[in-house]
């Protein structure tokens, strides 16, 4: 494959990519039961760590592999959200805490209904449809107000990217690059450690699922970073990143994508709305999780239990397409691929994300105590 590709040839190759690693991705947590909620909520409950492993190694070979695209100059991270220099962080740390409440009352975030509605879970379609609608009234809604005027305004401007390197560059006075990779270091040697003494509770499938996971990440950074990269398209004479609705570098999040998507099915005869590589993982995390049910025979159809079922999972589509959006990412958004370009905003946001589960969990606990007594 001769590189740059054509426009056209350059836009085809991200958004089929981007379908590939969807099926990819859907297939793989269908099969392993990778959640990030899943992960936390064994952790809060009862302190189980099996499948918080599974997502920090998820997050080790993510960042390690992403930093190597980095430095072997295949991906322009300064181009990328994550990297932004204007640093959102009330709204990192508000719309993460919302997000993650949500993903607690619907039992999965975004990319884990996916997975399930792929399965049968009709709970799981009426949450996808909820929050992309949540997410769409955010990104130019009635919600975008609050977003745009008060979380946003509290924003900082950076005269440098976010990332840990350059945040703690001229604290240091050590180059960023260099900080990075001390940064990954100490990343890595957590990691290594963590999984050592957990290692007794973990199955096989709990690290199949975190390497695959985490090397889908810069694969997708790969895509859009370097195979869909024009150093000079022939329309605007400069350069230019294709098949991703941004524009720019994008890897795995869905809080957008599902509301970019509701777009394209409610206005297919609009020119303007296409297909991007956000959508395209979407539709491939939905048809991997399908086949992988069928062949492992857990397809099945579930429907809400009860009225009170049902309104937990329209509040938490609300509050995780709202959050989600707000914070920049959703739990794979900022949890991973923030996370494997080191990203501050994608720290705070992970913040947000555990604090507000966990403070959902507590909720849901009392309430639990309480109609037992």
């Amino acid at each position: 494959m001769a590189l740059p590709l054509s426009p056209y040839a350059a836009a085809q190759t991200v958004l089929w990519g981007g379908l590939m690693v969807g099926v990819a991705l859907g297939a793989v947590a269908q099969a392993t039961r990778f959640c990030t909620m899943g992960a936390l909520a064994d952790w809060f409950t009862y302190g189980g760590t099996a499948r918080l492993m599974m997502w920090i190694l998820a997050v080790a070979v993510a960042a390690t592999c992403t930093l190597s695209l980095i430095g072997m100059e295949w991906l322009d991270a300064t181009r990328t959200v994550a990297w932004s220099d204007r640093f959102l962080w009330l709204s990192y740390l508000a719309g993460g805490a919302l997000f993650g409440y949500g993903m607690v009352l619907t039992s999965g975030c975004p990319q884990r209904s996916l997975v399930k509605a792929g399965a049968g879970s009709l709970k799981s379609w009426v949450t996808l449809i909820v929050a992309a609608i949540a997410a769409q009234m955010t990104l130019r809604g009635v919600l975008a107000e609050p977003r745009v005027r008060v979380l946003d305004a509290a924003g900082i401007q950076l005269a440098h990217p976010q990332d840990l390197g350059s945040m703690l560059s001229p604290l240091i006075g050590a180059p960023p690059a260099a900080l990075r990779w001390a940064v990954l270091a100490l990343v890595l040697a957590s990691a290594v450690v963590l999984l050592w003494r957990a290692r007794a509770g973990m199955e096989r499938s709990h690290w199949i699922g975190g390497v695959l996971v985490g090397l889908l990440v810069p694969v997708a950074w790969a895509l859009t970073g370097h195979l869909g990269f024009i150093p000079e398209h022939p329309d605007t004479l400069e350069a230019a990143w294709l098949g991703t609705y941004s524009h720019r570098p994008e890897a795995l999040t869905f809080a957008a994508p599902i509301a970019h998507s509701l777009d394209l099915l409610t206005l297919w005869s609009d020119r303007n709305n296409a297909a991007s590589f956000g959508v395209t993982v979407t539709l491939g995390v939905l048809l991997g999780s399908a086949a992988s049910a069928v062949i492992r025979k857990e397809f099945h159809i579930e429907s809400f239990r009860n009225a009170e079922d049902m309104g937990n999972h329209l509040l938490g589509g609300l509050l995780m397409g709202f959050g989600g959006v707000t914070a920049m990412g959703c739990s794979i958004g900022q949890g991973i691929s923030g996370l494997s370009l080191l990203s501050a905003g994608s720290c705070l946001a992970v913040a947000g994300i555990v604090s507000g589960a966990w403070l959902a969990l507590r909720v849901q606990t009392w309430r639990l105590d309480r109609n037992a007594a």
